[in-house]
């Protein structure tokens, strides 16, 4: 007799099926149409196999029950699916063309948006002129419908398999796994690979694809193991939705800040002498003070005090810490009189160090700290991205010391001061809520603690937030926000970290209103993240075009002719006088040219001044956009950038 397996629906119904039937033959009997729409399932919340039988799927519960979402390919959770099968379409592609004797197969994941594989030709390189022909042989792979199989070996079947294909980089994979796993595989046609799935039932199923670009990639990341090539792709379930994700991706080109930042000034990398490490140039420096400024504003109004930490500490803080345990292979390390010092990767045991300098009372508390302090990270030379991703960063750090009945508080005064920065700029975002991971410090009882505090100040605040099982820093769970950009794009950018561990490891206390002595709790928390980070996404953002309160060149004086020269220098004066960043172009060059170049620089205010301007005391003004406000009185030009300014617009006062 077969097992029996209840299976409970989103609406609540349960219903008992035959272990042998799949979510397929379960659609297939609520309805044909169902049936030719579903590409893949949620199993108890997990993704599986529309052709796996039911009772492959573990049971939950006392009553053993399997959770099952059936899923169409316009459904958010379907698209793990129609890209995990997208990168096998592609790799049976290149294995057609360049012959699968001479292809050896990587790892081929999917990420946000898309998937890759990476690969190695035994003779020859795949070359961006070859992406046609893979596309052309992938959509010939799509019209042969061909379905999907998965089957299970044992690891010596597996490695005998991946021998007789002469995958080595497989085998590789196989001797990683434990002992006596079964090891499934995925096959298509002529095509096998070793995979974990799922995936959807043919290749058929979906048929929105783009090959984007061609990269390498060391195996395992490791420089000293052989360099692959990746093959970048993107799919979506529908025309229209790739359609408009590819007008997103030329857009982002457009906005690339590693070509506006150095063709506005803003900041150069040398990449021979300095990987990783930004140079800011004098206009990126007046638009980083100028965010800066606001930065400060705001945490002095929220009662926080800057603080200042060496650069270099010696490696016994960083054993107490426990970074020297978890986070050694990305710290960079200096030698001194036979001593050992670590360039800090983080700051908070200078905070720390700060906090022990005196007895501290519980009316000191809560202690809140701010740094705008440089750190130290080493990342890999594949991984380095302009200034999304460095070695040198620049944090806008804090760390509040407090009593566990303040914490709530606490937590709550950084998200709404969070939310109060991230509107200056427009941005909106979301919050994840990142758990215990695998390593970590401390007890389970003290991380439930933590966790459950994070979550009550989320819920308090009216944050909607989604919970990142096991991403937590190892000392706390933390909240983690991702800001929404113009163009849609998602970065991760402020943290909220709950941590018991460093008051433990560094024996922090207070004296209690009764005289005896308790540990406080520790917040960590960044709001901008790294400022090179944050400036890279604004200068993507904005596409260059900052507001003016960040603009380094917040307007420029454009004579029309030598003659007006002498009256632009006066009203240049009177607006630096005012606060105001401004230019004067006094290059012999006709109008229309010194417009151009402005609106080239980026620069929000064109303020022109002929005859008759400079008979009247006007200006003839300019917004970047093209929009011509018309000649205004200069005593009024300043007014209006100076509300600007000081409201932190995002557009000109003119325009409101």
């Amino acid at each position: 007799m077969s097992q029996k397996v209840k299976v409970r629906f989103p609406d609540g119904q349960i219903r008992m099926y035959e272990g042998t039937e799949t979510p397929l033959s379960i659609a297939e009997g609520i309805s044909k149409g169902l049936a030719k729409s579903v590409i893949g399932a949620l199993i108890n919340g997990e993704p599986g196999d529309l052709f796996r039988p039911m009772s492959s799927f573990k049971q939950k519960g006392p009553d053993e029950i399997v959770d099952l979402v059936l899923l169409k390919k316009e459904d958010e959770a379907a698209t793990t699916f129609y890209r995990h099968t997208m990168a096998h379409i592609m790799a049976q592609a290149v294995e057609r063309i360049f012959g699968s004797s001479n292809v050896r197969l990587g790892i081929g994941p999917t990420i946000e948006d898309g998937f890759y594989y990476d690969i190695l030709l035994t003779e020859g390189k795949i070359k961006e002129e070859d992406l046609p022909l893979i596309e052309k042989e992938m959509k010939r792979i799509i019209e042969e419908d061909l379905p999907l199989e998965r089957f299970e070996l044992t690891k010596e079947e597996a490695l005998q398999l991946m021998k007789d294909q002469d995958q080595t980089f497989k085998i590789e994979l196989i001797h990683e796994l434990a002992e006596g796993e079964r090891i499934t595989f995925y096959r298509q046609g002529e095509f096998i690979d070793l995979c974990r799935g799922p995936h959807i039932p043919s290749t058929g199923k979906i048929k929105h694809f783009k090959l984007l670009s061609l990269a390498g990639a060391y195996w395992h990341g490791d420089e000293k193991k052989p360099m692959l090539q990746r093959i970048y792709g993107t799919v979506f379930a529908s025309k229209e939705a790739l359609e408009t994700h590819l007008d997103m991706l030329e857009e982002a080109k457009r906005r690339d800040h590693r070509k506006l930042g150095p063709n506005l000034g803003l900041f150069m990398i040398h990449t021979d002498t300095a990987a990783g490490m930004p140079t800011f140039l004098p206009k990126g420096v007046i638009a980083i003070q100028a965010l800066l400024e606001m930065w400060r504003k705001t945490h002095k109004e929220a009662g926080y005090q800057e603080v200042m930490t060496p650069l270099i500490l010696h490696e016994k803080l960083w054993h107490q810490s426990g970074h020297w345990d978890h986070f050694r292979e990305n710290m960079y390390f200096v030698e001194k009189d036979e001593q050992t010092y670590a360039i800090k990767p983080m700051n908070c045991p200078g905070h720390i160090q700060i906090y022990q300098n005196g007895t501290v009372s519980y009316r000191d508390l809560p202690l809140r700290m701010s740094e705008i302090g440089k750190v130290h990270r080493y990342e890999r030379s594949g991984v380095l991205h302009g200034l999304f991703r460095v070695r040198a960063i620049t944090q806008d750090d804090a760390h509040i010391f407090c009593t566990t009945n303040q914490m709530k508080d606490e937590l709550l005064g950084v998200i709404h001061l969070v939310d109060r920065i991230y509107r200056v700029f427009g941005f909106t975002y979301q919050v994840e809520l990142s758990t215990r991971p695998e390593d970590f410090m401390g007890s389970i009882e003290q991380w439930d603690i933590a966790t459950q505090a994070l979550r009550e100040a989320l819920e308090e605040a009216s944050v909607s937030y989604r919970v990142n099982e096991g991403d937590g820093a190892f000392y706390g769970p933390k909240i983690d926000y991702h800001i929404r950009d113009s163009i849609g794009r998602t970065w991760q950018c402020a943290t909220v970290q709950l941590d018991f561990q460093m008051p433990q490891r560094f024996d922090l206390t207070y004296v209690t209103s009764n005289n005896e002595e308790e540990r406080p709790v520790m917040i960590h928390r960044t709001v901008l993240g790294a400022l090179e980070r944050i400036f890279g996404v604004l200068i993507e953002h904005f596409a260059g075009a900052f507001p003016l309160w960040l603009a380094p060149t917040q307007a420029i004086l454009l004579p029309i002719a030598d003659r007006h020269n002498e009256q632009c220098y006066a009203y240049k004066s009177k607006l630096e006088q005012a606060g105001i960043r401004a230019e004067v172009d006094d290059k012999p060059r006709k109008i229309t040219y010194k417009i151009r170049e402005a609106q080239l620089q980026k620069i929000p205010y064109m303020l022109v001044v002929g005859d008759l301007e400079s008979k009247v005391q006007t200006a003839s003004v300019r917004l970047r956009c093209g929009t011509d406000i018309g000649p205004k009185p200069l005593e009024e030009i300043i007014e209006k950038m100076t509300e600007e300014i000081d409201r932190y617009l995002l557009n000109s006062a003119y325009s409101s």
